[in-house]
């Protein structure tokens, strides 16, 4: 499942989702637009803030048959403080214990604490998948460690749009493709599909 805001042309949605192979939804989170930083999902469930709508949470669930998960605390941007996918999720540690417990509960993983390049906004910094981790080009060799250890898969570091680090925020990926924004460059797009294994493409 992609989750694209409703103001997406249907001809763009339509593609990404034939980019992804995964089934479109239309909807906001929390009437925002930006999907990315608000929510966390992998295979098994989706991790949501507190003020998300009713009727967001019933679009994504009639959607799918995973979990759906709402976060009950003051933190709302879970995808910049998560990335996760089926093997795992490494979390901004100043999370709390029961926080983590409910990250695990919703995306039936293990929830390590961990930070990428001294930040703890690890959601924002890399973009994991069953076959890869793309990360920030600063990852310490100690956090790439973590990071391989808890995904269950190689990380590599690279950037986004013509050498923006924070990756999460210009790029999205599956194990059966990845879409990055329209100005990254042919090197970039290179790494990407090399560091997730895919086919890449820009938008």
């Amino acid at each position: 499942m992609v989750i694209v805001p409703p103001q997406v042309p249907a001809s763009k949605a339509e593609r990404l989702g034939e980019c992804l192979e995964a089934k479109v939804v239309r909807t906001t989170i929390g009437g925002s637009v930006l999907i990315g930083a608000l929510a966390c999902a992998n295979s098994n469930g989706i991790v949501l803030p507190h003020f998300v709508r009713t009727e967001e949470v019933e679009a994504i669930g009639s959607a799918s048959d995973f979990s759906v998960s709402i976060m009950e605390t003051k933190k709302t941007a879970y995808g910049n403080l998560v990335v996760a996918n089926n093997r795992g999720a490494v979390v901004d540690p100043r999370l709390k214990p029961k926080d983590l417990r409910r990250i695990e509960d919703g995306l039936g993983v293990e929830a390590v604490a961990g930070e990428i390049a001294g930040s703890p906004y690890v959601g924002s910094l890399a973009v994991a998948t069953d076959r890869g981790v793309l990360a920030h080009p600063l990852l310490k060799e100690s956090e790439g460690k973590v990071l391989g250890e808890v995904l269950g898969a190689p990380v590599d570091v690279g950037t986004i749009n013509c050498g923006i680090p924070y990756v999460a925020t210009g790029l999205i990926g599956n194990v059966r493709g990845a879409v990055a924004g329209t100005i990254t460059t042919g090197p970039e797009l290179f790494i990407i599909g090399q560091a997730l294994d895919v086919v890449e493409e820009s938008w």
